[in-house]
């Protein structure tokens, strides 16, 4: 529905949504002279002990603001009662042409307050515990006198004008004139006063209002804290923010959590006492992710202090989602080794519980930090153990392992497709990705088919396949856009775009890869990065932008080295011998073998033997260009000879015909 919403606020108070095109901000200017007249004598009326003189002053010196003349006209006119020196004698106590709120509106409210005696100002200092609002049958529980004593008290206030009241007694609610009224009486009670008060309006609403500590169990949790009842306030906190994160209002949420963990630090030190701070931990984590990302330090300092809460608790139930948040929040920061280790403490659990789901969930995870530290042999084991876990399940616990955002079926196998290709097995890894773009399409998981068609297109990247690569990108573009998933939005983007300069040399799309990587990297997200600086390498190798590719490269290596994402370490030394050759021709020849012989050992180390053949075949070229025949030949039959598969791939195909042409 379209909607107008109207907000009021003060000068000093910077609305955030200010600059939106369609919102009209609007000055509420002072009242002139002619309108606070007007104001005056409508309160004044048939009142004649205030003199024209008197009058005019209270004009002058409030300074056209309303509240400002309201309160000082009813406070002179309360004074009347006593002579006309008195009410001259109000009117000179407010100083002139004030911009603020002055401390002697404060201490007129203070005299009104004073001047209608001792029970009717109780009443009022209780309502101000209370709030802005204050309904009569809480009054009554808390308040230690008569009934008939209560009505009367309230009957003067509301005649006063500094209350109002809304329906019959006993149903009737009562609200202070302005917020300024009820600070004014708030102040009046001593600490002791208000946390005594406080703890009996937490008491009263606990008892007689369950239905405000259902919906609003903030309220009591206000009381009960400002009441040093710390033990009954964290309970409060947490159905709050749980309730407030239930419906997407996440910054209230975590307010509310903050307080709860504040008073959760007035508790006895003892397991109880922590397993309420992980209560409220563990429903923070997820808000704060929500606000500010997956990569903000608040957020990551909440999951350590609750996996550290956990340990202390020897293992609680919440363990295992904040092994599993911590790692994920570590991968995506770029902290694989911190990824990996939260991976492996989850497996072990896991498996300690018969979690099925989760065992399945970490098996991969771990699988994915491994793959991308350049450990392909060990994580390729990882994914057959979690493939074969997810294959013997239940569709309950298939069902069940999916609250990681993806089906774990469908993920497994998009991960071991990529172990696969580069240990060697193109044809496996192809049947594997098939399989789990089938599986997600099975299901119709829109997440699970936007995360395999990512995966599924820079394989197919990798194998030199742009046309394929570039309509599952465009597929994953497609559902990201309609579903909303802004990171893997993005990430096909940028597939896609190389692709199609790959395919097609004319396309200016290497400018829109950059922009899209430098947005990616500044947002902190560098989990899996490398794979898209290795694919733009490639492209601006192949437009002959050398000194681009050299620089790119060499900022990848960077991020890997720093993130241990080593995956693609061998590739960019390749990639930048290439690029050597391609900007100094004629005296690159020596670096850029140096170059390919350090990427060989790498790859070698690695097990990466699709990279290795990339290597190979480089080298090779060099070594017979210097004249080194039988070398190059003996390096491309070592390395042929140990593939199984994949014969028709472009790679092999052109390794078997250097190695045939140097035989």
């Amino acid at each position: 529905m379209r909607v107008l919403l109207i907000a009021t606020f003060r000068p000093e108070f910077q609305p955030p949504w200010a600059d939106q095109p369609h919102v009209t901000s609007l000055s509420l200017r002072r009242l002139d002279r002619e309108e606070s007249d007007r104001l005056v004598s409508e309160l004044v009326r048939n009142t004649a002990t205030l003199s024209s003189d008197v009058l005019d002053e209270i004009v002058t010196r409030t300074d056209g603001v309303p509240l400002f003349l309201e309160e000082l006209t009813k406070a002179v006119l309360e004074a009347a009662a006593s002579g006309a020196d008195e009410s001259r004698k109000a009117v000179a106590t407010f100083p002139a042409r004030s911009l603020e709120v002055p401390a002697t509106l404060h201490a007129s409210l203070m005299a009104r307050l004073d001047r209608l005696g001792s029970t009717v100002k109780h009443i009022a200092q209780v309502g101000a515990v209370v709030g802005r609002n204050f309904p009569y049958e809480l009054l009554a529980s808390v308040v230690q006198c008569a009934e008939a004593e209560l009505r009367d008290a309230l009957r003067r206030l509301v005649e006063t004008g500094l209350v109002f009241q809304r329906g019959l007694l006993p149903q009737a609610t009562f609200q202070f004139k302005h917020t300024l009224v009820r600070d004014t009486a708030y102040s009046t009670l001593l600490r002791g006063q208000r946390q005594g008060l406080h703890a009996k309006v937490g008491l009263a609403f606990e008892s007689a209002f369950p239905e405000i500590a259902e919906a609003q169990p903030e309220v009591l949790a206000h009381h009960f804290t400002e009441g040093r009842l710390a033990d009954r306030a964290v309970g409060y906190w947490l159905r709050a923010g749980k309730n407030a994160s239930n419906r997407s209002a996440n910054r209230e949420a975590i307010g509310h959590l903050r307080r709860g963990i504040e008073a959760v630090g007035q508790l006895p030190g003892d397991a109880p006492r922590d397993q309420r701070e992980l209560d409220l931990q563990f429903v923070l984590g997820p808000c704060l992710i929500a606000t500010q990302g997956p990569i903000a330090d608040e957020a990551l300092e909440t999951f350590e202090r609750a996996r550290e809460l956990c340990e202390r608790l020897q293992g609680p139930p919440e363990h295992l989602n904040v092994l599993y948040w911590l790692a994920v929040m570590h991968g995506v920061r770029g902290e694989l080794q911190k990824a990996l280790e939260a991976t492996e403490a989850g497996i072990e659990l896991a498996k300690m519980r018969a979690d099925q789901p989760a065992l399945i969930n970490f098996l991969r995870g771990c699988a994915l930090a491994l793959i991308l530290m350049g450990r392909p042999a060990e994580a390729l084991a990882r994914t057959e153990e979690a493939v074969a876990a997810f294959s013997s399940s239940d569709d309950r616990i298939r069902v069940a392992s999916r609250a990681a955002g993806q089906d774990a079926g469908a993920a497994g196998r998009a991960v071991m497709a990529w172990t696969l290709w580069f240990l060697g097995y193109p044809d496996r890894a192809t049947r594997q990705m098939a399989t789990a773009l089938d599986r997600a399409d099975e299901i119709e998981h829109p997440h699970t088919q936007a995360y395999s068609l990512y995966y599924a297109s820079v394989l197919s990247a990798l194998r030199r396949e742009f046309a394929v690569a570039r309509s599952y990108a465009e597929r994953c573009l497609f559902l990201s856009e309609q579903h909303g998933f802004a990171l893997w939005r993005n990430l096909a983007r940028i597939v896609r775009a190389i692709s199609t300069s790959l395919l097609d040399p004319a396309a200016a799309k290497l400018e829109e890869v950059r922009a899209e990587l430098d947005h990616h990297v500044r947002r902190g997200q560098r989990m899996g990065i490398t794979v898209l600086y290795a694919l733009l390498c490639r492209a601006l190798i192949e437009h002959g932008r050398a000194n681009e590719a050299l620089d790119t490269a060499d900022e990848a290596q960077k991020i890997g080295r720093a993130t241990d994402e080593l995956l693609f370490e061998a590739e960019f030394c390749r990639l930048k011998a290439q690029a050597l050759l391609i900007s100094e021709p004629l005296d690159a020849s020596l670096s850029a073998q140096t170059v390919l012989e350090q990427a060989l050992e790498i790859a070698r180390d690695q097990d990466a033997r699709s990279i290795e053949l990339l290597v190979v075949r480089d080298l090779a070229v060099l070594r017979w260009k210097a004249g080194r025949r039988d070398e190059a030949r003996d390096l491309l039959s070592r390395v042929c000879g140990s593939f199984t598969e994949g014969f028709d791939t472009p790679e092999l195909k052109e390794a078997k015909a250097l190695f045939d042409e140097l035989s």
